[in-house]
């Protein structure tokens, strides 16, 4: 395997942290060159200093000035990059190789926007890229000759039982002889919940998937099921496939990953332990397979599997994402933007867990209703974006 140097974006959160942990498995083929972190500083400085990076971005001087204190006396400095345009020049800097594109929300856009136009292998595991840029993110893929390997567990999956010849890069068609992209979705913690008790979840029982340890944010996503609607999205892009030939199947014990059905009835799938180590490391090793840390997966033990249609009474969010992608680009951008303002407020209980899709559809319907020209820039898109945050907040608030 071509040796790798490394930039993680969002290297403290769950992904960043797993990614870390498969690097150190693999010295002789990965290393890491920079590493970013918005909030956990302290935390940064512990993992430039575990890996040996040599530049760390940071958001603003404050964040530089922890930095610095909690870096130990008589050592080296990493190069301290500072401010969200450092994200993105770093993410094309010549001196590396592979971006792990993990920072949650709109945020990480420009960063792995960048690094697809650098040409860069980019391990998509931030769903703004595509939900909100598809058109433009793939364009982007496509004219650089960058290679486009998807993280999400999902996605990861797909690609996986997806036939193809030792490169990624950006479809423009459905892959032939592929009939349907079949999409699991655990449920989450409210999958056999009575829906008159949806309305006083708190923030807690949201974030305590039964299956997967995430942040708060994805976790409340995985709730709603408003985390598969935009996978459903992904999907769509990443591998060319229209709306009505990919299907969401709710499995409840998370071992069967997603599936690929061919014209000819078979079905393939790609079965794991609920360890993000194994996508990341699928990533960062193609076209090899390298060794990620997950223990075996005892199948004896599993005893059935079992898989369900999703309720969308009782996930509303899942519905409105599939409106959204029929729409159109403003909607998908819409739909992402909303759902990051509605859930900050339920995670800071200025709104209730049913409110969340009524914040989304209300923005749906008024972006809907609106004339638009096209979203043929990033500009452009983060101007929809910033202006549906701001709307979404006014609900938030009213509530």
């Amino acid at each position: 395997m071509k040796f790798q140097r490394v930039y993680v974006l969002g290297s403290t959160g769950s992904i960043g942290v797993n990614t870390l942990d498969v690097i150190a498995r693999h010295p002789e083929t990965l290393s890491v060159y920079a590493l970013s972190a918005y909030s956990r500083i302290e935390q940064l400085a512990a993992q430039a200093l575990a890996t040996g990076a040599a530049v760390v971005v940071v958001p603003d001087e404050p964040a530089r000035r922890r930095f610095t204190a909690a870096w130990p006396a008589g050592r080296t400095l990493p190069e301290i990059r500072v401010g969200a345009a450092a994200l993105a020049d770093t993410a094309a800097d010549s001196q590396v190789s592979t971006v792990m594109a993990a920072i949650v929300g709109a945020a990480g856009l420009p960063a792995a926007l960048a690094a697809a136009k650098a040409g860069k292998r980019v391990l998509l595991a931030n769903k703004e890229a595509l939900v909100a840029a598809g058109a433009l993110f793939m364009k982007t893929v496509r004219d650089s000759g960058a290679e486009l390997l998807p993280i999400d567990s999902e996605h990861n999956a797909i690609f996986q039982c997806m036939p193809h010849f030792g490169r990624a890069g950006a479809a423009t068609h459905p892959a032939k002889g592929v009939r349907r992209l079949l999409l699991t979705a655990s449920g989450g913690p409210f999958r056999t919940t009575l829906l008159e008790k949806l309305t006083d979840v708190t923030p807690d029982q949201a974030c305590a998937h039964p299956n997967w340890r995430m942040g708060r944010k994805i976790s409340v996503d995985s709730a709603t099921m408003l985390n598969k609607g935009l996978e459903v999205i992904e999907a769509h892009w990443l591998f060319a496939m229209p709306l009505e030939r990919i299907q969401v199947v709710v499995h409840p014990q998370s071992m069967v990953h997603s599936m690929v059905e061919y014209d000819d009835g078979s079905i393939l799938a790609q079965l794991g332990q609920p360890d993000m180590r194994t996508p990341i490391a699928y990533g960062l090793g193609f076209p090899e397979r390298i060794a990620s840390g997950v223990g075996l997966l005892a199948l004896t033990s599993l005893g059935r599997l079992d898989f369900e249609e999703p309720n969308l009474d009782r996930f509303p969010c899942l519905r409105l994402s599939f409106e959204a992608l029929r729409a159109g680009q403003a909607s998908c951008v819409t739909l992402n933007a909303a759902n990051e303002i509605a859930v900050d407020c339920f995670l800071k209980q200025k709104i209730r867990y049913t409110e969340i899709s009524r914040i989304i559809e209300r923005c749906l319907h008024r972006e809907v209703g609106r004339v638009r020209s096209g979203l043929d820039s990033l500009e452009e898109i983060l101007a929809l974006d910033a202006e549906t945050r701001s709307f979404a907040s006014q609900l938030c608030h009213v509530k």
